[in-house]
């Protein structure tokens, strides 16, 4: 398989939640990434949006690596059809993994796990750590309560508008994918014709 043109870490919902929405946008999002020569880095589960995303891209002709701790694994929620499946120990060495490995960032509908992931990549581009692309792909609305809580902090000064303006934010997959392979300096390749 060649190089794939660009990765992207998704973090999303090991469960599907209760809109078809959501698992609607997992797909397209896995199918825009293995259209477009592209990898998917995500946190190797094959439940929920995790598995959703994961199988879409591969099922596009896309790269998939799933990073998962060993603890996961032996609960039995690993996917085994990842291109490349990487145990690690720790929490801490997928998160990093998952960050060494992508060229941008994306979440999608998730619970807590996927906030805490976004939000640590979302302070570590604030901080200087590293220079990739964040987005929050905001399907259904479902995240404009964060979004309005967000700015709320910003007019009461624990944040900066140049804060939020380190993250990208759109409704529409198809809009956001591209902006963040774009502003991650890459071009996702045009594989559309040959589908």
């Amino acid at each position: 398989m060649t190089s794939p043109s660009f990765s992207l870490c998704v973090y999303c919902g090991s469960r599907p939640g209760n809109n078809p929405a959501f698992t609607e946008a997992a797909i397209q999002v896995g199918q825009w990434i293995g259209k477009h020569g592209g990898q998917l880095v995500y946190g190797g589960g094959r439940n929920g949006l995790m598995g959703t995303v994961a199988q879409a891209t591969l099922d596009a002709g896309g790269r998939v690596i799933g990073i998962i701790p060993k603890a996961l694994v032996e609960k039995e929620w690993a996917n085994h059809s990842c291109t490349e499946l990487i145990v690690v120990d720790t929490m801490h060495e997928r998160k990093r993994l998952m960050a060494e490995h992508a060229n941008a960032f994306l979440a999608l509908p998730g619970g807590i796990g996927t906030f805490e992931e976004f939000f640590e990549v979302w302070t570590w581009r604030q901080l200087g750590y590293h220079d990739k692309p964040v987005g929050l792909l905001n399907i259904s609305a479902y995240y404009d309560g964060l979004i309005s809580f967000l700015k709320s902090s910003v007019e009461q000064q624990f944040m900066g508008d140049w804060q939020m303006g380190l993250m990208q934010v759109d409704d529409i997959a198809e809009r956001l994918l591209p902006a963040l392979i774009q502003a991650a300096g890459l071009a996702p390749e045009d594989r559309l014709d040959a589908v």
